[in-house]
């Protein structure tokens, strides 16, 4: 069944209906094409260095040369882990290039969580940044890794700035541990400049990609408390791109012929990033400057004084952090012209802060890795908040269906689903999974709850999963509880989401005690071993028992209700 779209009547001017998702055959024609008309624009931008289209261009072709020639197959998996670092720019291309898959890897996992991905993925290279050598040293033996390329901070930087900020990361900031990689028979190891050097002798061919291809495995938590990778074909992504820059063309072209510069502060291993940042900035000529770690919120602040800036993503945190900064409000902001937030909710508080300090509103989106993410979006010329997560945008259908699968009129309360050429292939190697999220017409199913208004507008109105979004990333109760209850001293736990001033949601932990004498202290210490930051629980509370249906399942929801009343 197909919805009549209502919100088609509330699209700004010059926003189309649909997009054309065959424009191109592959994001390597969608990328090839860019780098050729706009050569000579600046794609990146990290410490003060710029590089143009064109030089990423020539370091991409090479990587992709080299990686060509170590006889990696068509559609091998090709893992990418760092922070926004300029090699990450140059890597997505040089990958997709060769005609492999980029595998995104956060560079704060755990041993076990890296395990699980290279292993699910079955990737055999990887290029990582030094300061997360250690963690690969740990499980390196045991996943199909046989090449390994080793990236330090200062790698593209000119060769005395370079030299100065690796003596600084590795020997003053101590930001490296002490690791060791394998250089053997079964994994090779070779430095990141050295690949690129090497490339530009070796021959490279251009892969015969077709939009079906895989182009990223994006992996999101599992439901199982496994993470799964979200199978991203080359037609979604170019669907995508090319749906979001339909979206934002109206208003970004008021800034007129220059080059956009768009804050690239979401790290690109998140898909939010990697779609509204790298992807539309290459296609729309954009440069992205790169902010390897926006905790560093004064460091973040002294980068963007020396640029001004016309479009912004971020998600509540990262715009609240920088609102509580005494000089943030010294930047010039006479540039922005699009704040885009994702990722999670923004809160009315931050939104209207963000107005008065830069003139500029927080359109807030929504989407998913299953996605590509862009889904749906407010206009770009409100003024003000919505508490709403927009319009469809253009050749999307979403629909509010029931527990039956049943299409909901406007007002009614049901699961978000959404249908587009941006929606994901599957789950990687899990048929089961993908069965689970797909309704029988092609709608991909959020597992978010909401409303539609007569106009066409969404708004989510509570989570139909027990997913705990902590600053704009997807935490799974069962991931945490099974590494909890691993703990000897854990008889039983659960995982539930709490309101958090500064991430949206927390973790809280409730646990059942085998050892008495177990503390918090020693729990959250064997969770911060175990898990990313971000999993870790904030809270915990031990109790003699946990709320649990006749069958003995552990019911989440009261936990949370109690919290909510408490």
């Amino acid at each position: 069944m197909t919805s009549s779209k209502p919100w088609l009547a509330s699209y700004e001017p010059g926003v189309p209906a649909e997009i054309n998702p065959g424009e191109y055959n592959s994001l390597v024609e969608l990328l090839d094409q860019s780098f050729k008309q706009f050569a000579k624009r600046d794609m990146a931008a990290f410490m003060n260095v710029h590089w143009t289209f064109e030089q990423v261009d020539e370091l991409s072709h090479s990587l992709a040369a080299w990686f060509q020639a170590r006889g990696l197959s068509k559609g091998a998996r090709v893992a990418l882990m760092m922070p926004n670092v300029p090699q990450y720019v140059v890597a997505i291309a040089a990958v997709l290039r060769a005609g492999y898959v980029v595998v995104n890897v956060n560079p704060l996992y755990t041993p076990r969580e890296l395990e699980h991905q290279l292993t699910d993925s079955g990737a055999e290279a990887i290029i990582v940044l030094e300061n997360f050598a250690i963690t690969l040293q740990q499980v390196v033996a045991r996943t199909p890794i046989k090449h390994i390329v080793l990236a330090s901070m200062g790698d593209m930087l000119p060769f005395f700035k370079g030299t100065l900020v690796n003596l600084v990361v590795r020997k003053v900031k101590k930001m490296v541990p002490a690791f060791s990689l394998p250089n053997n028979a079964k994994t090779k190891l070779t430095k990141f400049n050295d690949a690129v050097s090497e490339g530009r002798n070796a021959t490279y061919s251009l892969p015969a990609l077709k939009p079906d291809d895989v182009a990223f495995l994006q992996y999101t938590g599992g439901t199982t408390g496994v993470s799964k990778g979200a199978t991203l074909l080359h037609r979604n992504i170019v669907a995508n791109i090319l749906q979001s820059e339909a979206w934002f063309k109206p208003e970004l072209s008021k800034v007129g012929n220059e080059p956009l510069v768009v804050v690239c502060a979401l790290p690109l291993y998140h898909i939010f990033a990697l779609t509204v940042c790298y992807m539309m900035g290459a296609r729309m000529g954009s440069m992205n400057v790169l902010i390897p770690n926006p905790r560093d919120i004064p460091g973040f602040i002294k980068t963007l004084q020396n640029y001004r800036v016309n479009q912004f993503p971020a998600v509540n945190t990262l715009y609240n952090g920088l609102l509580n900064h005494p000089d943030f409000a010294k930047l010039d902001f006479s540039g922005l012209k699009v704040s885009n937030g994702g990722g999670m909710a923004v809160q009315q508080a931050t939104a209207e802060a963000w107005m008065k300090v830069t003139g500029c509103p927080i359109v807030e989106g929504y989407g998913l890795s299953e996605t590509s993410p862009v889904a749906t979006a407010n206009r770009l010329d409100i003024t003000g908040f919505t508490g709403a997560i927009g319009y469809p945008i253009p050749s999307t259908d979403v629909a509010i269906l029931d527990d039956d699968g049943n299409h909901l009129a406007a007002g009614g309360v049901g699961e978000i689903c959404i249908r587009g050429p941006q929606v994901m292939a599957g789950y990687w190697n899990r048929p089961d999974e993908t069965a689970k999220s797909m309704t029988a017409d092609g709608f991909f199913r959020t597992g978010d709850v909401g409303v539609m208004d007569e106009t066409g507008l969404f708004k989510i109105v509570d989570r139909k999963k027990d997913m705990i979004l902590v600053s704009g990333f997807n935490v799974y109760p069962n991931e945490v509880e099974q590494v909890v209850n691993m703990h000897p001293g854990v008889l039983e736990c659960a995982a539930v989401g709490v309101e958090d001033a500064k991430s949206g949601e927390a973790v809280k932990l409730y646990v059942v005690r085998k050892d008495p004498a177990l503390t918090e202290a020693v729990l959250k210490a064997y969770c911060h071993e175990q898990l990313t930051g971000y999993k870790c629980p904030k809270h915990i509370e031990f109790r003699d028992d946990l709320p649990k249906t006749n069958v003995g399942k552990i019911l989440r929801r009261e936990l949370r209700d109690e919290k909510k009343t408490a």
